[in-house]
């Protein structure tokens, strides 16, 4: 296997755009990226492209092959990539490997949704598309809801709080303050959260990420072209993906994502690392219980204990482990099918400075963690700096 490199990013503003359509927002992120990369068009060998349902949203199949079209990247081979919310980063892992198989030396790889342009009950059955639709959506059991059933698991095992969940909102909407393209760029109170309007209880409007429009890319590279174009490479150090049931209620245990654990387990040992080494992480907090989770199944803190450990500000900017300095899926947005590649954007900046006001300091080792449905589908991504 070759050695991989991300040598540009790129990335719209994240919200309801109105005047952006999807392929505005894909060529958009696309273009910034190749611009990072000082990489010539010619010269890109193949566009992985992450989107959830472009069909369900805005009547566009074959999305990929818009994007290559329209970015200018024709004759050269152009595929979509889907795994509901993990479409992302399913996208990039499938970058991954045609480079560090030597098939292709250079790849763009990028993620877009545009999800506002249909009624917001349009919008939640496309999105119950990622659970089972037979057992769930069928009977009822919206994301919300089947979120809400594993916060109340994790609250009756584990003693976790409302007030500990409100709190991963306020951290990550801190965050998304001091991030240019955040949905939500305002700071929140546990007041604000917990006096938000039920969703499905325990979890409230400000518990929940929003519906939002955006798209990301990066330009990958082998380490012969990495060398030629980039002076501040990032090395992809471990690239994992597992599975697990569909459905919430077929699972060994519903407060674990167990397809997240095995993810990880494999991108550590890839990586020859440990959690405790990690600086910064991007998880993905569809909803404040989803982080908690994810800290626990990616051996953060011990399960159980996540919810402690954001009420003491150990996930905060400086804290123990810096997670989701850009906001998260709450404050960033979550247009789901950019959302794997937007954690990755924010790693490749932490690690190299560029996060402005949001810099974690001495940021050596970043990981990512991307999810489709409610754990269904896990990829984590492990990144580094330099040759």
């Amino acid at each position: 296997m070759k050695e991989v490199y991300i040598i540009g990013t790129g990335i719209t503003k994240f919200g309801e755009l109105w005047d952006k359509s999807f392929r505005d927002l894909a060529v958009d992120a696309g273009i910034q990226a190749i611009a990072d990369s000082k990489v010539d068009v010619s010269e890109i060998d193949g566009v992985f492209g992450g989107t959830m349902s472009s069909g369900r949203f805005i009547g566009q199949e074959h999305a990929a092959a818009l994007i290559a079209d329209y970015a200018g990247i024709t004759p050269k081979p152009a595929i979509r990539c889907e795994a509901a919310c993990a479409s992302g980063g399913v996208a990039f892992r499938a970058g991954y490997f045609a480079v560090a198989s030597g098939a292709m030396d250079t790849a763009v790889v990028g993620g877009v949704e545009k999800m506002t342009d249909v009624f917001t009950e349009q919008a939640a059955v496309t999105l119950g598309g990622a659970g089972d639709q037979e057992w769930e959506v069928f009977n009822g059991a919206t994301f919300p809801a089947l979120y809400a059933l594993i916060a109340r698991r994790h609250m009756k095992e584990f003693g976790t709080t409302e007030e500990q969940l409100a709190q991963v909102a306020v951290k990550n909407h801190l965050n998304g303050s001091m991030n240019p393209i955040a949905q939500y760029q305002m700071p929140i109170t546990i007041e604000t959260v917990m006096n938000s309007s039920p969703v499905a209880d325990p979890l409230k409007l400000f518990d929940c990420s929003p519906i939002t429009d955006g798209a990301a890319a990066v330009v990958i590279a082998s380490k012969e072209v990495a060398k030629e174009h980039c002076e501040k490479p990032i090395k992809v150090l471990a690239s994992a993906q597992a599975s697990d049931t569909l459905a919430l209620h077929d699972r060994r245990k519903i407060t674990t994502l167990d397809a997240t654990r095995f993810a990880a387990k494999d991108a550590f040992k890839q990586a020859d690392t440990t959690p405790s080494k990690i600086d910064i992480a991007e998880v993905h907090d569809c909803f404040t219980i989803a982080e908690i989770c994810a800290i626990e199944d990616l051996g953060f803190f011990e399960k159980g204990k996540g919810g402690k450990a954001t009420e003491d500000g150990l996930t905060a900017l400086e804290g123990q482990l810096a997670v989701n300095t850009s906001g998260g899926l709450k404050a960033c947005g979550h247009p789901v099918g950019a959302t794997g590649i937007k954690q990755i954007v924010e790693a490749v900046k932490q690690l190299n400075q560029e996060a402005g006001k949001r810099n974690r300091k001495n940021v050596d080792l970043a990981l990512t963690h991307n999810v489709g449905g409610t754990g269904a589908t896990a990829v984590v991504h492990i990144l580094g700096r330099g040759y």
